[in-house]
């Protein structure tokens, strides 16, 4: 069957011939605030997007029509997640600004929104604040419009769309790349298992 965006809520943009395991690949996960099912329904292992779900990938669909030097790869709309794969190169689309001080050493990283990037001891006048043009500065940006556009239409600002954390990963390889692919693709096929399901947060906790 070939895609159907309407059906599938996805979108990939395949950069062809492009070395993923020598660019700022990502893959990124982002949870609605108290995993709320904000988004739509998961309705025989399809996504079906609400009004809210819609606004997600109208802005996600835009963060590389605004940024030249991101490209978007595989990502699906949740109930109550979003999980993205996307490039960052600079702005001559030759070198991925990646921070591998930012990144454990399996790759992996939970990162504060937001959160200031000056220390203790940095040089006077560094950046408060996440650092232009990188996975921070791109979601803070994205999160904080998807909030706006929601919260205007069920007309409540202020309200929280969003948790303040998200999950990040480097992607080092095609094997990873294909793997976080596969699994974005199947995320509502397997919602009946996901630990984001709040059924099976019920579950776990009256066990």
């Amino acid at each position: 069957m070939s895609f159907n965006p309407d059906i599938h809520h996805r979108r990939s943009i395949r950069l062809a011939e492009y070395d993923y395991s020598q660019a700022g690949a990502y893959f990124v996960a982002i949870c609605a605030w108290q995993r709320e099912c904000l988004f739509g329904e998961i309705i025989d292992g399809e996504m079906v997007l609400n009004e809210f779900g819609r606004v997600v990938g109208q802005e996600w669909g835009k963060t590389a029509e605004l940024r030249p030097h991101v490209a978007l790869d595989e990502y699906a709309i949740m109930p109550n997640h979003f999980h993205a794969i996307f490039l960052i190169n600079d702005d001559v689309g030759a070198t991925p600004v990646a921070r591998p001080d930012a990144i454990g050493k399996n790759g992996e990283c939970c990162t504060e929104t937001g959160k200031p990037t000056s220390k203790a001891g940095d040089p006077p006048g560094r950046p408060y604040g996440p650092v232009s043009g990188s996975i921070g500065a791109i979601l803070v940006q994205f999160k904080s419009i998807v909030t706006k556009r929601i919260n205007q239409i069920r007309v409540n600002p202020g309200c929280p769309v969003w948790q303040r954390n998200y999950y990040e990963r480097v992607i080092r390889n095609d094997q990873e790349l294909s793997r976080a692919r596969e699994y974005i693709v199947n995320n509502p096929l397997k919602w009946e298992l996901d630990r984001e399901n709040p059924a099976n947060t019920r579950i776990n906790t009256n066990t």
